[in-house]
C-alpha cells in the first residue's frame, strides 16, 4: 500500500504518527493551566479520543453524523475533532464570534447532533437557540459549574459535561474498542471530513464540504512544497480552529509530528511567544502589520543615536536581503555589518518572538509587500500562502528559497491553476507544480483552480455549487490575479472591486494598503462604487493617536462613532495626502470619516481572518459614508 494511500483520512495522521515517528509518550500538546505550561502525550490524548469515540458511537452517533463544536483552541477542540473524525462524523465547527442567529442557523442547516461548547458565553448562547434545533441531542459544556446555567432551561437535548463525557467513554471503550477500529478502517478518503461555514464577506454562511482526501492532499502537498517543517518543530496555535487555514496547519503538524502549543489569546500572544518559543507561526496580515508599526515605533521613537542605529541596522538587513535574493552570498564587509545589525536591533526584535522562529506563515488574505520585505530585513522569512475554504484551502505557497515579495507563491503539486479573462472567459495561462518558470508572466485575470483542493461543493446548495464549479471542473475563486515571475499574484476580490462613475477599476485592497503604510492608520475602508471619487473610513492608530493627542482611554468610549476634532482630522489629513502621491489620481482619496474604534467580530463587520465585511459595513454606515459624497469632483 502506498503511503499516500495509507493516509487519505485526517484520523489515518495520528495513528501514523505513534506508529512511525513518535512514542506514545512524546508530548504532543501543550496549553497553560492557571500560570503552568501542561505537556500532554499522544498516549494521554489518544486515551481520551478513544473514551470520547466510544461515547459518540454509545448515544447513537453513526458515520456521517455532523457534530459541531463552539470552542476556543486547545485540547478539548483536538480530542473532540479526533474523536468524531475516526468513527467518520463530521466535524461542523462554529465561530465563537457568530450569533445566536447564526449559530441557530448552522446547527439547523447541519443537522448537527452533539455540539461542544468552550466556556459559559457560548454556551449561554446555544442555550437560547437549542429548542429551535430538532436534531440536536446533546449539549456539551467544556467547563465546570454549567448547571447553573442549564438548570434554569427545560431543554429538549441532553446536558453533558465534556469530563463525564470522557469518563463515561473510558467505562465503555473496551466494549466498543472493536467498533471504532472498523470505523476508523471503513472511513474512504471520499467521505466528508468537515463542514465549514464561510462566514465570508457577503451573504447568509454557506456550508463548504471537504472530504478526508481534500485535507490529507492539501496538508501532504504543502508540505513537498516547505519540506523543512520537522518532527522536532513547535506551532503556537492561536488563530481559530474554526477556520480552515489553522485546521490545515493542525494537520501538518500531526502528519510531520510536531508539537502544538495554544496561545491562550490573541491579546496574551506576544507573551505566550516568550514562554513557548515556537519554531512556525501561522497568521494573518493584519497581525504582522501590527508587529511591523509596533517594531518601527518602538525604534524610531527614541530618537537621536538609538533611532540612527535602528534604520542604520534595517538598510544593511535591505542590502542582505537583496543580495541573497540575487542568488549571491554577502561580502566580507556586508556580513560584519549585518553581524552588528543583529547584535544591536534585530535580536532583540526576535527575542519578543521567542527567538527560536524558522519561518512564520502568513494566510487569510493579502499580505502587503512592505511588510514582507520588513521582516524579510530583519531575517525572519514570511511564507505567504494562499487559498479559500472552498479550496480545502491551499493552492499556492511561498518557497523557501524563492520568496518574491507580494507574491503568493508557487502552485502546490496535483492542481491546476488558471488565469481566466473576466469578461469573454478565455484562459489565459494554466500553471502546475510540474510547469512552474521563473519567468512566467501573465495578464491579470479571475483566479480559477481544478483539482484534489476543490470542494465537494455547498452544503444542500447544489444551484449555488454550480454557479462557482464549472462544467470543466474548474473553481472560480472570485479573486483577480495574475502570474508574475512564475509565482501567484493577487490583487484584490472581484466583488470588492469598485467602478466609479467614469467606468474606473479600482481595487480597494492595494489601495488601502498604501494608505495603511501610515503608523497613523490602523484600517481603511474604500468606498466609491458608481461614485464620482474615491472616500474612506479610517481608523487611527489608537495608541499613537492616544500619545500624539494626550488622550484618556474615556476619549475611545464616548458614544460618537466618529470623530470630529479639526487637528486630529488634519493630522490623519497630512498622511492621506502623503501616500496619495503613490497612486493614480482616481485611486486617491478625497474625502474621509474617521471612526473612533476598530471594525470588529464582535459587531459582525470583519471575519476572522480580519477581512472587512463590505456589504454589512456599507449598510450599517451608508448614511455616513453618504455624507462624504456631499460636492462634486472633476473626472482625473
Amino acid at each position: 500500500m502506498s503511503k499516500n494511500t495509507e493516509l487519505s483520512t485526517v484520523p489515518s495522521f495520528i495513528r501514523n504518527t505513534v506508529a512511525k515517528i513518535h512514542p506514545l509518550d512524546h508530548t504532543f500538546l501543550i496549553h497553560k493551566v492557571k500560570d503552568a505550561w501542561v505537556e500532554i502525550s499522544y498516549g494521554e490524548a489518544l486515551e481520551k479520543i478513544d473514551a470520547i469515540s466510544a461515547w459518540f458511537l454509545h448515544i447513537g452517533i453513526r458515520k456521517g453524523d455532523r457534530l459541531s463544536l463552539i470552542i476556543e483552541n486547545g485540547p478539548n477542540y483536538v480530542y473532540y475533532d479526533q474523536a468524531l473524525q475516526q468513527i467518520g462524523a463530521v466535524n461542523t465547527s462554529i465561530y465563537p464570534t457568530l450569533t445566536e442567529n447564526e449559530i441557530e442557523y448552522i446547527l439547523n442547516d447541519s443537522g448537527a447532533r452533539t455540539i461542544i461548547c468552550g466556556n459559559p458565553f457560548l454556551f449561554r448562547k446555544v442555550l437560547k437557540v437549542a429548542n429551535n434545533c430538532p436534531e440536536l441531542i446533546r449539549l456539551i459544556p467544556a467547563f465546570d459549574d454549567f448547571e447553573k446555567f442549564s438548570d434554569k432551561v427545560s431543554l429538549n437535548a441532553g446536558v453533558i459535561g465534556f469530563e463525564q463525557v470522557i469518563a463515561e467513554g473510558s467505562k465503555l471503550l473496551e466494549q466498543y474498542r472493536h467498533a471504532i477500529n472498523a470505523a476508523r478502517e471503513a472511513i474512504l478518503a471520499t467521505d466528508t471530513s468537515c463542514l465549514i461555514y464561510t462566514s465570508g464577506t457577503t451573504g447568509v454562511p454557506k456550508g463548504v464540504v471537504l472530504t478526508h482526501h481534500n485535507l490529507t492532499q492539501n496538508a501532504i502537498n504543502s508540505l513537498i512544497q516547505i519540506p523543512f517543517v520537522e518532527k522536532t518543530d513547535r506551532f503556537l496555535s492561536f488563530l481559530p480552529l474554526s477556520h480552515v487555514f489553522e485546521r490545515t496547519i493542525y494537520h501538518i503538524a500531526i502528519y510531520r509530528g510536531s508539537q502544538i502549543a495554544f496561545a491562550q489569546s490573541l491579546e496574551l500572544l506576544a507573551k505566550n511567544m516568550g514562554e513557548v518559543k515556537p519554531t512556525i507561526l501561522c497568521c494573518v496580515p493584519r497581525l504582522l502589520e501590527r508587529i511591523h508599526d509596533k517594531a518601527i515605533k518602538s525604534g524610531t521613537s527614541a530618537g537621536g543615536l538609538k533611532t540612527k542605529i535602528f534604520l542604520w541596522a534595517f538598510e544593511i538587513g535591505k542590502k542582505v536581503r537583496l543580495v541573497q535574493e540575487a542568488g549571491k552570498s554577502p561580502n566580507v564587509i556586508l556580513k560584519a555589518q549585518h553581524g552588528i545589525a543583529e547584535k544591536l536591533v534585530f535580536s532583540k526584535i526576535k527575542e519578543k518572538t521567542g527567538g527560536q522562529l524558522k519561518f512564520m506563515v502568513s494566510g487569510g488574505g493579502a499580505l502587503p509587500k512592505n511588510i514582507g520585505e520588513f521582516f524579510g530585513d530583519l531575517g525572519i522569512v514570511i511564507l505567504e500562502g494562499f487559498g479559500l475554504t472552498e479550496t480545502s484551502p491551499v493552492m499556492a505557497v511561498t518557497e523557501r528559497h524563492r520568496v518574491i515579495y507580494g507574491t503568493v507563491g508557487r502552485i502546490i503539486p496535483g492542481i491546476e491553476v488558471a488565469i481566466q479573462n473576466v469578461d469573454t472567459k478565455h484562459i489565459y495561462s494554466i500553471q502546475t507544480h510540474d510547469n512552474f518558470k521563473e519567468d512566467t508572466l501573465t495578464e491579470e485575470g479571475e483566479i480559477i483552480v481544478r483539482g484534489h483542493c476543490v470542494m465537494k461543493g455547498y452544503w444542500n446548495k447544489p444551484e449555488e455549487t454550480a454557479t462557482v464549479i464549472d462544467s470543466h471542473g474548474w473553481f472560480h475563486t472570485g479573486d483577480i490575479g495574475r502570474f508574475f515571475r512564475g509565482n501567484l499574484q493577487i490583487t484584490d476580490r472581484l466583488k470588492n472591486m469598485l467602478v466609479n462613475a467614469y467606468g474606473k477599476n479600482i481595487y480597494p485592497t492595494p489601495v488601502e494598503n498604501t494608505y495603511l503604510k501610515s503608523p497613523k492608520i490602523e484600517q481603511v475602508f474604500l468606498v466609491g462604487d458608481k461614485r464620482e471619487y474615491i472616500a474612506a473610513i479610517i481608523v487611527p492608530a489608537r495608541e499613537t493617536l492616544q500619545e500624539t493627542f494626550n488622550l484618556q482611554n474615556d476619549f475611545f468610549e464616548r458614544p460618537e462613532v466618529f470623530i470630529d476634532d479639526k487637528e486630529i482630522v488634519e493630522w490623519i489629513g497630512a498622511d492621506i495626502r502623503k501616500y496619495s502621491n503613490e497612486l493614480a489620481k482616481f485611486e486617491r482619496i478625497k474625502s474621509f470619516k474617521i471612526k473612533r474604534n476598530p471594525f470588529s467580530m464582535d459587531e459582525g463587520e470583519i471575519t476572522p481572518t480580519m477581512k472587512a465585511k463590505r456589504k454589512v459595513i456599507e449598510k450599517k454606515y451608508a448614511a455616513d459614508i453618504d455624507e462624504l459624497y456631499i460636492g462634486e469632483t472633476e473626472e482625473d
